[in-house]
C-alpha cells in the first residue's frame, strides 16, 4: 500500500511540474536559508545563491536526509561540499530521491568569488536525470547563477537565476526544466539572530514568498523556523554544533500531505569554526 501511495504521489509531482518533479527538498529554505548572511553561512549556503559560496574561508561537507510525508520511497537526500582556493571558492551538491520505480537525481559542480567588498558572485552547472522503468527516463544540462551584494554589514541582498534557458530533457526536447527567477534579502541583527525571505518566480506558477529566521539561544544551541507560501508550509529546526560539527533535527509540515521529518549533518575541515559558533 506504502509503495502504491508512493507511486501515486511522484506520478502527481511528475504531471504538475513537467518532469521536474521533486528538485529540491521541500524544507530547501531550511538548508539555504544562510545565503544571504555573512554571519551565519555554512556549506549548504551556496545552494540557495551560488554567490554565498564566495565566502568560504574552510573546506567543508554536508549531509541532509528528509523522509517526504513519512514515505520511505520518496526519500531525499542532498549533499554539499565547498573548498576555498586561491582562485576562487568550488562547491559540489548532489540530490537524489526516488525508489526501484522512480529515481531523481541532479550533480552540480559550483564557482564562486568576490568582485571586491561589495559584490559576490557564483555559478553552477548541473546534470539532472530522472528513470521510470518501463516507461521513461531523460536529462537535461543546464546552469544557475547568482549575485550577492553587501549594502552593509548586517543587510545583504541577491539575485539568482535557475535554467534561463529553459533546457529541455531527452532527445525528443518534449519537456523541459522550468526557469526560475529570486530575489533575496537577508539581515543579521544581532550576532545571534537573523532573518532572511526571498520572492520566487517560477515558469507557469504563482510567485512564492519564502522566509526564515535563526536565532542562537545559546554557545551552541540555535533554532530556525519559516515558511513557503506556495504550498502553505511551514519548517523548523534546532541545531547544536560543537567545535567543526553541527547536527540539525528539523522538518517541514505540508497542509494536506503531512510531515516530512529531516536530519542535517555538516563538518568543516580546518581552523575555521562552524558558521554557528561565531559568537565565541
Amino acid at each position: 500500500m506504502k509503495t502504491l501511495i508512493s507511486a501515486c504521489l511522484l506520478i502527481t509531482f511528475f504531471v504538475r511540474t513537467q518532469a521536474q518533479s521533486i528538485r529540491y527538498p521541500l524544507a530547501m529554505p531550511y538548508t539555504g536559508l544562510s545565503a544571504y548572511s555573512t554571519r551565519q553561512a555554512d556549506v549548504f549556503s551556496f545552494t540557495g545563491n551560488q554567490a554565498a559560496l564566495a565566502k568560504t574561508k574552510s573546506a567543508g561537507m554536508g549531509i541532509y536526509s528528509e523522509r517526504r510525508f513519512m514515505l520511505a520511497n520518496i526519500n531525499a537526500y542532498s549533499l554539499a561540499a565547498d573548498m576555498p582556493s586561491k582562485m576562487g571558492n568550488f562547491g559540489v551538491q548532489v540530490n537524489y530521491s526516488g525508489f526501484k520505480n522512480f529515481t531523481e537525481n541532479k550533480f552540480g559542480l559550483a564557482y564562486a568569488r568576490s568582485l571586491g567588498s561589495k559584490v559576490d558572485v557564483g555559478i553552477q552547472f548541473n546534470y539532472y536525470g530522472y528513470r521510470i522503468p518501463g516507461y521513461s527516463s531523460a536529462s537535461a544540462i543546464y546552469a544557475e547563477a547568482g549575485a550577492v551584494f553587501h549594502v552593509s554589514d548586517k543587510l545583504n541582498a541577491g539575485v539568482h537565476v535557475y535554467n534561463p534557458m529553459s533546457a529541455k530533457l531527452g532527445k525528443d526536447g518534449d519537456e523541459k526544466l522550468p526557469y526560475t527567477y529570486k530575489f533575496g534579502l537577508g539581515y543579521d541583527a544581532s550576532e545571534n539572530f537573523f532573518v532572511s525571505g526571498e520572492i520566487v518566480k517560477e515558469e507557469n506558477k504563482p510567485v512564492n514568498v519564502t522566509a526564515g529566521m535563526q536565532y542562537q539561544f545559546a554557545k551552541q544551541f540555535f533554532a530556525r523556523a519559516g515558511f513557503l507560501s506556495e504550498s502553505s508550509t511551514m519548517y523548523a529546526g534546532a541545531g547544536v554544533s560543537f567545535k567543526n560539527i553541527r547536527i540539525d533535527v528539523t522538518g517541514s509540515y505540508h497542509p494536506q500531505l503531512g510531515l516530512s521529518p529531516a536530519v542535517l549533518f555538516i563538518a568543516n575541515f580546518g581552523k575555521t569554526k562552524a558558521a554557528t559558533d561565531d559568537t565565541d
